[in-house]
């Protein structure tokens, strides 16, 4: 039998507000445990939630983006269940009522296509504290400076069919709120994760399967390889007759395996209802237009300025404007230095391939947009050739100073061209041979007298200039 896998992803996204959602309480990440949890994130008797304005600024704009209904009244309810990390016993969220809903978001494909994957709501929410397992044995440490931070949950409509679908759309989700300036994204940190809901059923059929929850993923790595390995998991159970139960699993990457955590509860196992100490949320459209003012270009709107105004291709246009920063970089470089293509080129390729060997962000490069951009004129203008860029790359990623700084302190400069004419001319006449074979119309011996002169050059020679100079004396 064929089966067809159906995936909507859950994801968490913590908002980068200074304070708590329902108190004055911290949120910065690596404080000692239990020191920015106060009497209201506690839940303590007396105590009052009193809503962040902020938060709610940052739902709207997201919802603005992602061109969903923003609404004019939600309500907060509280999400009854025990957890050792939930001091109050319940958690407030939203529920019938979410402040967004009914948004969409597009997604590549590998094969160029797009599809758009519909975001059913966004909902407020405090988050939990935090159980560690690590350094404890026999017993587990609660850490609960994390409760009471704000959370937007993005739930989306169960519209993909991959495991790379569900990836291309939480990243496309990433990219977003990192250019909304409403979360850091820092998934190691946990302030950007998901939960994936995942069944199978057989091609053409319209009934949903039984789904099971993957709880807490926080790396677009183990997102694909988690539901891969569920997919799979659900597949062979179904052809060997047994059945899906639904239930909440999490993914041992270790392993590479998903494993029963708790059976899934329904809405009515968690007895949500209004929370008594929260109006309403009441926003009218000076607050929505407000938020829509506040909108910076988002990622479409800049990859298709990028390809209009620097003439990149699509592929290109969509590596530079997934990240902010890394567009923010590649507009300075092109500021200061010109030549947009070659910037791409070498943000794409030795910049990024760097950066990527090295685990680091573009925030912590060390070779700032105005360093680069030195470098990229004097290539641009043939003062120094593409293998000696390279070397000063590398120098200038070990911290030995700007383009200027490292060609005087290594003696770069190309070979001149009557250098590069003599250099020519006696490998002609030792290859005779060779010359013979390219004027017979082997074109690709040209490669042959290009090697060797960049070798005889120890690599300073300009290759457009020796491609010129070589085309010219082999025609003689």
């Amino acid at each position: 039998m064929q089966w067809e896998s159906v995936i909507g992803l859950e994801i968490h996204t913590q908002l980068a507000t200074k304070s708590k959602i329902f108190s004055g309480a911290a949120t910065a990440f690596g404080a000692e445990p239990n020191t920015q949890a106060c009497a209201v994130d506690l839940g303590l008797p007396g105590v009052l939630p009193v809503l962040n304005k902020q938060a709610v600024r940052m739902a709207i704009k997201f919802g603005l983006a992602v061109g969903a209904q923003v609404a004019p009244r939600s309500v907060f309810a509280r999400k009854n269940y025990f957890y050792p990390d939930l001091p109050k016993g319940y958690q407030i969220s939203q529920y019938e009522l979410p402040v967004v809903a009914q948004g969409k978001m597009e997604i590549e494909l590998d094969d160029g296509s797009t599809k758009v994957i519909g975001i059913t709501r966004a909902h407020l929410e405090e988050d939990a504290g935090k159980s560690l397992h690590e350094d404890f044995h026999d017993m587990t440490g609660i850490d609960l400076n994390r409760a009471g931070t704000p959370l937007l949950e993005i739930v989306s409509e169960p519209d993909m069919r991959s495991a790379k679908e569900a990836v291309a759309y939480m990243k496309k989700i990433h990219s977003l709120v990192r250019y909304l300036e409403i979360c850091d994204g820092n998934m190691q940190e946990g302030s950007f994760r998901c939960d994936a809901n995942v069944s199978v059923r057989p091609v053409g059929h319209a009934k949903l399967g039984t789904r099971t929850e993957l709880k807490n993923i926080n790396s677009f790595r183990f997102v694909e390889r988690a539901i891969n390995v569920e997919i799979t998991r659900q597949i062979d159970l179904l052809e060997n007759g047994g059945r899906v139960v639904q239930e909440t699993r999490l993914y041992d990457a270790t392993k590479n395996e998903t494993r029963a955590m708790r059976s899934k509860e329904e809405a009515m196992d968690y007895r949500y209802f209004p929370d008594p100490d929260l109006l309403p949320l009441v926003i009218n459209t000076q607050d929505i237009e407000a938020a829509r003012q506040s909108l910076p270009e988002l990622p479409a709107a800049k990859k298709r300025r990028f390809m209009r105004e620097f003439e990149l291709k699509d592929y290109d246009a969509a590596l530079l404007t997934a990240d902010r920063d890394v567009a923010n970089y590649f507009e300075t470089v092109v500021r200061l230095a010109g030549e947009p293509k070659l910037a791409a080129n070498w943000i794409i390729s030795e910049l990024s391939g760097r950066l990527n060997k090295e685990d680091k962000l573009i925030q912590q490069c060390p070779i700032s947009a105005e360093l680069l951009a030195g470098m990229l004129q004097r290539l641009a203008k043939g003062a120094i050739t593409g293998k000696m860029a390279k070397d000063i790359f590398d120098a200038m990623w070990n911290g030995e100073g700007d383009a200027d700084t490292i060609i005087t302190k290594r003696g770069l400069k190309p070979t001149d061209s009557a250098a590069v004419e003599k250099i020519i001319d006696h490998l002609i006449a030792q290859n005779p041979a060779q010359v013979e074979q390219y004027r017979a119309g082997k074109d690709k011996v040209l490669g042959f007298f290009v090697g060797q002169v960049m070798k005889a050059s120890q690599g300073k020679a300009d290759p457009a200039q020796v491609n010129s100079l070589l085309l010219e004396k082999l025609k003689k």
